[in-house]
C-alpha cells in the first residue's frame, strides 16, 4: 500500500471517530452483553501530533453540536503529574532521575504509581459518574511510568457504565496491546476497538 494510500486510509479512521463517540450504541453501552464500554482507537505512534489535533478537533465539535453530550478529556501522563504533586513526589521524583536515572525512577515510582492507587486518584479527579463519555490521551507520554493494561484492568469498577475511549499509539487487535507497535503491554481483551 502506498503512503496516500495509508494516509487516506488513516483519515477516514479519523473522521469515524465522532460519529462514533456520538452514536447512542457507545454512549449506552447497548448491544455490548455484560462487557464494559472500554474502546481503543489505536493509530500509529508518528500520527502522535494528528491525533492531538483531531482530539481538540473532536472535542470542540462535541460542545458546538453535542452540548448535550458532556464528554471529559484526560491526558495520562498530566494525570500521573499531578497525582504525584498531590502527593509530594514530584520533586523527589526528579531528583531522583537526576542524579540516579531513569531505572532508579521506576524503582522508586512503582509503589506509588501502582495502579489500583492510580485507579482511585483517576476517579477521584475526574469523577467519570458526571460525564457521559471520557476520552483518554497521553498514554504513549505516560510510558514507562505505568503500562495502560494495568490502569485499564483497575477502571472498570471506577467507570461504572460511562464509556472510555483510550486514543493509544501502539495496535490493538482485541487480544494484546502493543505500545508504539513494539512494546507488548500485555493481553488485554476487555475493549473494543473503537473504528476498523
Amino acid at each position: 500500500m502506498s503512503a496516500t494510500a495509508i494516509k487516506t486510509d488513516f483519515n477516514k479512521r479519523l473522521n469515524q471517530i465522532l460519529p462514533r463517540l456520538t452514536s447512542p450504541e457507545l454512549l449506552t453501552n447497548t448491544g455490548l452483553g455484560n462487557e464494559i464500554g472500554f474502546y481503543i482507537f489505536d493509530y500509529p505512534a508518528e500520527s502522535e501530533l494528528l491525533v492531538r489535533e483531531h482530539v481538540a478537533h473532536i472535542m470542540s465539535q462535541l460542545a458546538k453540536k453535542h452540548p448535550d453530550i458532556k464528554v471529559k478529556q484526560v491526558n495520562l501522563f498530566e494525570l500521573i503529574i499531578d497525582y504525584l504533586k498531590a502527593r509530594k513526589l514530584l520533586d523527589k521524583a526528579l531528583k531522583i532521575e537526576a542524579e540516579k536515572g531513569e531505572q532508579e525512577l521506576l524503582k522508586a515510582l512503582k509503589a506509588p504509581l501502582h495502579e489500583e492507587k492510580l485507579a482511585e486518584w483517576f476517579g477521584l479527579t475526574v469523577q467519570p459518574q458526571n460525564f457521559d463519555l471520557i476520552l483518554m490521551t497521553g498514554v504513549g507520554s505516560a510510558y514507562p511510568l505505568i503500562r495502560s493494561h494495568g490502569l485499564l484492568n483497575n477502571l472498570p469498577r471506577i467507570m461504572g457504565r460511562v464509556p472510555l475511549v483510550v486514543f493509544y499509539p501502539g495496535k490493538y487487535d482485541m487480544q494484546s496491546l502493543r505500545l508504539f507497535d513494539r512494546l507488548n503491554d500485555s493481553n488485554y481483551y476487555r475493549a473494543f476497538r473503537l473504528v476498523p
